[in-house]
């Protein structure tokens, strides 16, 4: 991958690696369906007066909305809304990667090499492990929301693909109208799981920390993250760009324990641990095992 390309990867981790607090702070004052209908409002506005909608047909519009906004953010903030720790969801998360890798070989045909099934297999220990730590610091429930979140991610992944096939595009101009199709699902997702008294009572006592986590996820996670994300899947294979989103839990964790003081058990060093093996396997040992072939 060239340098530019790394390099635009590497500050999407740390854009997105600071989600996860901005979203904990958010789901304080703004109930989780509704700071997701807030996020894209603000993702959209003023944004889609200033670029026109890429030539791509309409089922990918709202495939690519539909999963990497609606499925991924809905159940991402009711995962942290009822408990789940924002560093631990940065790591769990990040298993969007080998979804990524079972739906890209399922839907475009790409191959498995060794070392990404041996990568897939530690990583699942490793989800395994974290998983079996539920309790109060971390609830079943937000546990299997994040892993959720993690697979509709990579079906939005593999939406990414498909859309790359349509020619060069803009990648940011796509994002930005794809922005469109979640508001409305989280608007009637809102009224109906918070209620219009929740509704009302957010936005008419919107506080400097929640205008300020809108804005974030919407410009930086959004707008940035995903524009550039959307861009380096355009340029390279799934299977390269996905495993770099597993360097999002350094910053997250890292947050999450500078900000909120969410310690991490012996299961979830380990469980990260594992985690953390496989992105290193599925990046790196197809070259290691190169090398150790005789010439």
């Amino acid at each position: 991958m060239p340098i530019k390309d790394l390099s635009l990867a590497l500050l999407t981790i740390v854009a997105w690696g600071l989600n996860f607090a901005v979203i904990k702070l958010g789901v304080v004052g703004v109930p989780p369906m509704l700071l997701a209908a807030l996020r894209f409002v603000c993702a959209v506005f003023p944004a889609i007066f200033f670029f026109r909608a890429p030539r791509v047909p309409l089922h990918l519009y709202l495939a690519y909305g539909l999963l990497i906004s609606v499925g991924q953010f809905a159940l991402l903030f009711t995962a942290i809304h009822v408990g789940m720790p924002s560093g631990l969801a940065s790591l769990v998360l990040q298993a969007q990667a080998f979804f990524t890798l079972v739906f890209a070989a399922l839907f475009l045909g790409e191959h498995w090499k060794a070392n990404q099934l041996a990568g897939l297999a530690l990583a699942g220990v490793g989800l395994a492990l974290i998983g079996s730590s539920h309790g109060q610091a971390m609830p079943l429930l937000g546990f299997a929301l994040t892993v959720g979140a993690a697979a509709a991610w990579a079906g939005g992944n593999i939406v990414s693909r498909a859309v790359a096939q349509h020619g060069p595009i803009n990648q940011l101009a796509f994002v930005v109208w794809s922005s469109l199709v979640p508001i409305g699902p989280f608007l009637a997702l809102s009224w109906w799981l918070e209620g219009p008294t929740a509704i009302s009572t957010a936005l008419t006592h919107l506080s400097a920390t929640s205008v300020a986590s809108v804005l974030y996820l919407a410009w930086a996670a959004t707008l940035f993250g995903y524009g550039v994300w959307t861009w380096l899947l355009s340029r390279h294979p799934a299977n390269r760009v996905a495993p770099f989103s597993l360097l999002v839990p350094l910053v997250g964790l890292s947050t999450g324990w500078v900000v909120f003081g969410e310690a991490l058990h012996a299961v979830h060093f380990a469980g990260g641990a594992l985690l953390m093996g496989g992105l290193l396997l599925n990046l790196f040992g197809d070259r290691l095992l190169r090398r150790r072939q005789p010439a």
